[in-house]
Order: structure tokens, then sequence, then C-alpha cells
């Protein structure tokens, strides 16, 4: 397995991309002063707010807030894995990357076993036109109202019976036996190999770039496991992976709205119909890396199940586990469909109008926690609401503190009738401890000392001849401002990019989501570039004297000057000298 990319690798990989290079290969860019300009790739818009700077290496949209270096562009445009993007860059650089500590060493390479999967998958697809036994399995599809484009396009093929089709079509060498082994194509037992998929229709999982990864194989008969998927090899993760995404992307670059289905099946009969944004977790419960993954992919997401008591457990549970990644910044909606029927029988009896009528219908998330607890107790007696506010509080302190956590607060208020500040659910607590800047007021003055810093790093010169005692201030923002200084004292030619990437390593998620907020450079707009440096040296003047008034009013709590050391009585002799020194 790979290990960990040194952060000092990723600094020198930024320094040697050109950001607006990158990006005006994938967007148009036009000169605007010192910065580039465009449409916003990343949401709709007909007057460009989207900036690139070439000095701080970073792009911002002022419309939708998207914002991050070179490599949070690939992660978020190609929608790439950090590590993807990371190769990507390092090999336009002509780089090679290391890897973080002793002994450990980078992950093998894997390109001969994605040419042989995909090798596979192109072999079964022939097979579906040609084998003798394949009509059965085109009968099947034509039955379940399949397009033949609609199969081509999801790459549908055919394993044929036997033991050892694909061993013997493939396996002509050790080596290919071995990989095939790897990829889970072939099964060893009691010292015979054979093949896994044996008549079967076959459904190839592509990950999000494109390449096959593994499949789903349903059988023609009544033979069990009705459907088998590829084990856990190295590159198939069922937890991670989700069947249709890659085709969902491909159908339309900027997904408006994902539905997370059960079945292939499923998946692909909706895209028949035109419902090109329905994906499926590979026969396991949505995971919390599937709920990343979505949830980045598109900003509404929806879960489709059956509206029995399985699915809405199925449901519940997959309520929990987007819990934590809740911030409201998307929607999360449930939709229950009536018995006995599934997404494909029921868009080939309504069409795609009526269905898309039902995902607009959907239970948004805070209406499901609430039903399903209230559901539980009695509602018209005290007894029932109080225990309704027991079983919510675990499940509210689960969501990430913000607006959102709130708003559940309040409505859990209302609902059992007390006062909100009755309410120990924890909400609103996490922002308030870490003293982060609201996302719609101008941020406190630590804050905006760190935005300074973060968005124009040569400014930190400037406080070279300055006390520290700022540094003595329990503030969070002042812990993150050493952080970034340390690091700029270590390496002055830092960008807002690099800096950026440090951050997001030394944030908790109370921080992090006001990172964009920090990078605006609406936040600076007003103040004039020809005074910011004044204005950082200002309030680090002022924050050191409100230190200094932090221990001289410490000192004066103590009993008599008597307990005072010298130093001490030092202290407080110069406090006043200190004071009108810095001209406050």
């Amino acid at each position: 397995m790979a290990g960990r990319i040194p952060p000092e690798f990723i600094d020198a990989l930024l320094a040697r991309t050109d950001i607006v290079n990158l990006i005006n290969s994938r967007v148009s860019l036009r000169k605007a002063g010192k910065d580039y300009q465009a449409c916003c790739p990343f949401h709709d818009e007909k007057t460009p707010s989207f900036t690139v700077s070439p000095d701080k290496q970073f792009y911002h949209c002022f419309g939708c807030g998207a914002h991050g270096s070179a490599i949070g562009f690939l992660m978020e445009y190609e929608r790439q894995e950090f590590r993807e993007a990371v190769e990507e860059l390092a090999q336009q650089a002509g780089m090679e990357i290391p890897v973080d500590g002793e002994g450990v060493r980078a992950g093998p390479d894997l390109r001969p076993l994605y040419d042989l999967l995909d090798q596979t998958a192109q072999l079964y697809r022939r097979q579906l036109r040609q084998h003798p036994s394949a009509p059965r399995a085109v009968e099947y599809l034509k039955g379940r109202g399949l397009s033949g484009e609609v199969a081509a396009a999801f790459g549908l093929g055919f394993a044929p019976p036997g033991w050892d089709f694909l061993l013997g079509t493939l396996g002509g060498s050790a080596q290919v036996r071995e990989r095939l082994l790897q990829g889970g194509l072939v099964i060893e037992q009691d010292g015979r190999r054979y093949d896994r998929f044996r008549d079967r229709i076959m459904f190839p999982i592509r990950d999000r770039r494109g390449r096959v990864i593994g499949f789903g194989g349903r059988v023609l008969g009544d033979e069990k496991p009705k459907y088998l998927n590829s084990p856990e090899t190295p590159v198939f993760h069922k937890g991670r992976e989700l069947y249709g995404l890659y085709e969902a992307q491909q159908a339309k670059r900027r997904l408006e709205r994902l539905l997370v289905v059960e079945g292939y099946l499923d998946v692909i009969a909706l895209a028949q119909f035109g419902i090109t944004y329905a994906v499926a977790t590979l026969g396991t419960a949505t995971s919390a890396e599937h709920l990343r993954l979505l949830l980045r992919a598109a900003p509404e997401l929806i879960f489709c199940f059956d509206g029995d008591r399985a699915g809405r457990d199925a449901a519940w549970k997959a309520l929990e586990t987007a819990l934590p990644l809740a911030t409201g910044r998307q929607q999360i909606g449930f939709l229950f469909l009536p018995e006995g029927d599934d997404p494909d029988t029921l868009i080939r009896c309504q069409g795609r109008t009526e269905f898309e009528q039902h995902l607009d219908t959907a239970t948004p998330l805070s209406d499901f926690l609430f039903d399903r607890l209230a559901a539980q107790v009695d509602m018209s007696s005290l007894d029932g609401r109080a225990r309704l506010a027991t079983l919510a509080k675990p499940l509210l302190d689960r969501v990430p503190a913000g607006l959102f956590r709130d708003m559940l607060g309040t409505r859990l208020a209302k609902l059992v009738g007390v006062a909100r500040n009755r309410l120990d659910t924890g909400t609103g607590a996490g922002r308030r401890r870490t003293g982060s800047p609201e996302p719609h007021k101008r941020p406190p003055r630590e804050w905006l000392v760190v935005a300074l810093v973060l968005q124009q790093p040569r400014l930190a010169a400037q406080l070279a001849e300055l006390d520290d005692d700022w540094k003595t201030l329990d503030q969070p923002g002042l812990k993150l401002l050493s952080e970034l200084l340390e690091r700029i004292a270590a390496d002055p030619e830092l960008t807002t990019a690099q800096l950026v990437h440090h951050l997001e390593d030394s944030l908790d998620e109370g921080y992090r989501h006001y990172l964009s907020r920090l990078t605006d450079p609406a936040l600076l707009a007003g103040i004039p570039e020809a005074g910011r440096a004044a204005d950082l040296c200002g309030a680090i003047k002022a924050l050191n004297a409100e230190a200094r008034d932090a221990k001289f009013e410490l000192l004066c709590r103590r009993a008599s000057l008597s307990e005072l050391d010298d130093e001490e009585k030092q202290g407080l002799r110069g406090y006043r000298s200190d004071t009108r020194r810095d001209g406050l």
C-alpha cells in the first residue's frame, strides 16, 4: 500500500506547477489585471466570477465559493482523489513521488491489472454477441426492456458457462494466471483454479476515471447467489465504489442531483429513460466513504428505498451514516416506493416526468429523522416528548457544529415544547468554542490577521520587529497564526496555495468549514493593498496590548503586592509604559 506523501513534496510540486496553465487547459481564461478570469466551471453563471491568481497559485469563485490550489482544482474538476491529482501533476512536472516514513514503499504498479480487467470486459462484451449460449442472456435483457444502446453504454457482457473459459482464453502464461487470481476473476481451491463468473450476464464496474476495477454477474436461472460481485482486490473496494457514478458524470459534467438505488438494472433502466444520475452501492450498505464521494459529486442526494419495513430500516441506517456529514450545504432526501415497485418497474409504468415528480417530493433528512423518532413515543404526553429529546440528543450531537445543527435543535425544542436554551443538544456550542469567524460577518481581529497572512504571506516579514505577547492569548485563531508564521519563517517563498494545504492538515472539522472565508479575496476588499501591512501591524499591536492587559488583570487579582516576585513587580511598573509605546 502506498505511504503518505510528505508535505515537503506537495510544497515543491505546487511550486513547480503553474496553476494558470493547468486551469487554462480546461477552462478558457482571460487576463484581468494581474489575475485571470473565467465563468466558473463549478456553477452556471453569465458574468465571470472565477479568478485565478498566479501570485497566490490559487483559484477562487466569488459566486459559489469554490477555491483551492492546482491539486484542489483537479480533485474538483476531474473528480480525482487527492493522490490521483498529485500523481497527475507529478507526472507533468517530471517529479517522482517519495514516501513519508522509514521502510514504507510506494505501492505496486497496478497498470497491468487494470489492463487485464479491461481486456476481460471486452472479452465478455464480445461473448454477448458471439457465444452460442448468449441468446439466453440477450433475451433476458430484452425482457427487462433494455435497449442495445444502453447495454453498450454500460458495457454489458456475458460470461459463458464452463469452469475455465477465462483461464483458457487469457491465461496463457503463469504471470497472467496469477494476475487473474489477483483481480478476483478466478478462484483457487484445493490447488485448482477456475473461473469465478460462469453463465452470467456481466456488469463491468468502473472507477471515477473510467477504468474497469471489477464485475457484477447475474445468473440467468434460479441458482444462488443471484448476483455475484468481484471480491476485494488491490483496485476494487466495495465500500468506496458506486456502480454507475462514472457513467453519470460522463452524461453530465456538473451533476445537480444523485439518486442512490439498490441494483445494477435499476441504474441502467433509469438511464434508458433519461434519468442518467442514478448510482448503486455494490451489495453493501451505504458507507461514510460512499457518502463523502456522493456529496462531493452533487449538491442533492436522494436515497431510494422500498416502502416496507426493511426499506425503512435500510434508510435509517443510511441516515445514521449521513449525520456526521450533514452540514446543510447539500440536500439529503429519502424516497420510499410503493410496495411491490422498484425504480425499474416504476419508471416503465409512469415515465420520466412522473418519476421525477416523486423525486421532487422526497422526504428531507430532517423530516425523516424526527418523524421516525416521534413514531416511537407518545407525543401527546410530557413523558413522551421528554423521551423524544432523549432519543434525538445523541443523533443531533453527531451533526457537525453549524447552522444546520442549530436549526435541528430549534425544531426539536418546538416539538418537545420547551425553550431552545433548555435543550442540552450541544448545538451551536462547537462553533463558539472554536472562535472561528461567522460565515456572513466580518471576522474577529485575530482571524482577520490570519486572513492577511494567509492571502499575502510576504506580509509576515512586517511582524519581525514587533513583540509577540499575543501568543499568550488563548484564541484559536492566534494559535493558527503562530503556526503559519513558523512555516513562512522556514520558507518565505511559500504561496497561499501551499499554506492552505498545511492549513487543511492543521484544522479540525470545525475550522475547515471557514477555510473558504479566510481565503476569500472579498474578505480583504475593504483594505487597500498599500495599507494592508499597516493594518496587520496595527492589529498585532492591539493584540499585544490585549495580552498585556490580561496579564495585568491577573497580577492585580493576587492578594497583595507582597505576594509578587521581582519580575512580576517589574511587569506591573512597565505596563503603562508599554501601552504608551504602542500608542494605545
